[in-house]
C-alpha cells in the first residue's frame, strides 16, 4: 500500500495496537464517513491516545469500495493539545452501551507507524505548547508562591489543579506568566451536559473538582496584583474548568477588579462566564473587565437549551450581555464549543452568524467540544455538509475582520 494512504488503526482483545494495512482510516463528519487523506496531519505533541470501550472501529475496504466494520477489536481515537480543532470525530459502531468520559474524541489512524489524525492547527502553540508545562521545578515554585501568600486559599486548589489535573492556566499562576486562573465560584447557574468539574454520580466522572469555597476579596486581588505585574503578557481569568459561574459571585469580582485597578493598570482582566446573569455581567464590565470569553454550543436557542440546561436565563439575556460589553468596549470572545457534524450543520451556522454580527463578537476561539459522540446523535442531521476547511473558510469569509483561533489574547 502507498506510503500516503493513511490506515485504520485499533486495539485488538489484548489490548495491543494494530496498524491495519488492509483497511484506510476514516472518520464521521454528522452523519458522512470520510477516508483519510492527506490533509490528516502528524499525531501533535502532547497529544493522547485513547481506547473507546464498547466500539467497534469503521474501516474503508478500497478493494470492495465499502465501509466495513472490523468485528472484535476496540476503536481508539486522539485528544488533542491546545492550539489543534478536530475536523472529523471517530467512527465507528456501538457494541455495547458503556459512557465514555468528558474528552474531546479525534479520529486517528497511522502511515507505517507514523500516528496521523484528523485535526486542523489553528492557532500558534509557543504559550501553550506541553514542553513549557509540568517541569520538574514545578512543586518548588508552587510552595515559594505559597509562602508568599501563606494565607491564601485560592493557592490551595490551584496547587491541585496544577498538580493533579494538569491544568495549564494554573500552572501559569506558579510560573508567573501568560494566562493565570483564579477561581472564585463553587456554584452555577447551568448544568452543561459536558461540564468539566460537576457530573452527576452515576455519570462519567468529571475531571476536575470544583473550588468549594467562595474566596475573600484580599485573597483574589493579592493573587491578580502579583501576577499583573509581573507577568509577561499577564492575563487573569475568573471562570476556570475547577468552579462554577463566576458571575454569580458579583460582589466579590466587582469590589476585587475595582482593588486590582487601584493598585496596577498592567496587564488583562478576563471573563470566563456564560454571561446569563446580564445584571452582574453589566456592574462586572462597569468595575473594569478588559475582556470576555462566553462558553457558547449552539446560538439555536432549542439546542443552547438542550446542552447548557441553563437555570434562570435564556440565550436572549446571553446575547444581552454580549451587546453591552461589547459597547462598552470589552474586547469579547466566544468559546465556541466545536462538534464536526453539528456545529456545521446548516442552520447552526445561520444561527451562529446571527450572532455575531448583532452582538459585536469580535474573536471565536475554537474548543474540542468535551462529550461522548453518542450523546449527540439525537442532534445530527441527515444532511450534506461542508468540510471543517471549508467551514472555517467561509466563517473568515463572511468575517474578514473576526479573529479565529483557539487562546485568549492580551489586551494591554
Amino acid at each position: 500500500m502507498a506510503r500516503n494512504k493513511v490506515n485504520l488503526v485499533y486495539l485488538d482483545r489484548e489490548g495491543n495496537f494494530i496498524e491495519d494495512h488492509s483497511l484506510l482510516a476514516v472518520g464521521s463528519n454528522g452523519l458522512q464517513i470520510e477516508i483519510a487523506d492527506e490533509s490528516w496531519i502528524d499525531l501533535p505533541a502532547g497529544a493522547d491516545l485513547m481506547a473507546l470501550p464498547g466500539r467497534l472501529p469503521f474501516g474503508y475496504d478500497e478493494t470492495a469500495a465499502e465501509v466495513v466494520v472490523v468485528e472484535e477489536m476496540t476503536a481508539v481515537a486522539t485528544i488533542l493539545p491546545m492550539g489543534y480543532t478536530r475536523v472529523l470525530v471517530p467512527a465507528y459502531e456501538v457494541e455495547h452501551s458503556q459512557e465514555l468520559p468528558l474528552f474531546g474524541y479525534t479520529a486517528v489512524g497511522a502511515v507505517e507507524g507514523r500516528l496521523k489524525v484528523a485535526a486542523l492547527k489553528t492557532d500558534v502553540d509557543l504559550k501553550w505548547n506541553p514542553v513549557y508545562y509540568n517541569t520538574t521545578d514545578l512543586a518548588k515554585l508552587i510552595r515559594r508562591l505559597k509562602l508568599k501568600f501563606p494565607n491564601n486559599r485560592i493557592l490551595e486548589q490551584l496547587a491541585k489543579c496544577a498538580l493533579e489535573y494538569h491544568c495549564l492556566t494554573a500552572q501559569n499562576v506558579f510560573y508567573g506568566r501568560w494566562e493565570a486562573g483564579i477561581p472564585v465560584s463553587p456554584r452555577c447557574n447551568a448544568d452543561c451536559l459536558g461540564c468539566i468539574s460537576l457530573q452527576p454520580s452515576e455519570c462519567c466522572p468529571a475531571p476536575q473538582s470544583r473550588i468549594n469555597f467562595v474566596p475573600a476579596v484580599t485573597e483574589v486581588v493579592e493573587l491578580a496584583v502579583n501576577h499583573l505585574e509581573l507577568a509577561i503578557e499577564a492575563i487573569v481569568s475568573f471562570g476556570q474548568g475547577c468552579e462554577g459561574e463566576p458571575s454569580l459571585q458579583r460582589k466579590l469580582l466587582v469590589d476585587s477588579i475595582k482593588a486590582v485597578r487601584t493598585e496596577t493598570v498592567k496587564g488583562t482582566i478576563n471573563l470566563n462566564t456564560n454571561a446569563g446573569f446580564t445584571a452582574s455581567i453589566k456592574e462586572i464590565v462597569d468595575a473594569g473587565l478588559d475582556s470576555i470569553r462566553v462558553s457558547l454550543f449552539s446560538a439555536v436557542p432549542e439546542n443552547y437549551n438542550w446542552y447548557h440546561r441553563p437555570q434562570g436565563y435564556n440565550l436572549t439575556e446571553v446575547q444581552q450581555s454580549l451587546r453591552y460589553a461589547s459597547e462598552h468596549g470589552v474586547m469579547v470572545a466566544l468559546n465556541l464549543l466545536f462538534y464536526p457534524g453539528f456545529t456545521n450543520q446548516r442552520t447552526e451556522t445561520e444561527a451562529l452568524y446571527e450572532l455575531i454580527a448583532t452582538t459585536g463578537v469580535k474573536q471565536v476561539q475554537l474548543r474540542n467540544l468535551n462529550l461522548d459522540p453518542e450523546k449527540l446523535i439525537s442532534k445530527i442531521k441527515q444532511e450534506e455538509l461542508p468540510s471543517i476547511n471549508d467551514w472555517l473558510a467561509s466563517l473568515k469569509q463572511n468575517f474578514p475582520e473576526l479573529l479565529i483561533g483557539n487562546y485568549s489574547l492580551p489586551q494591554r
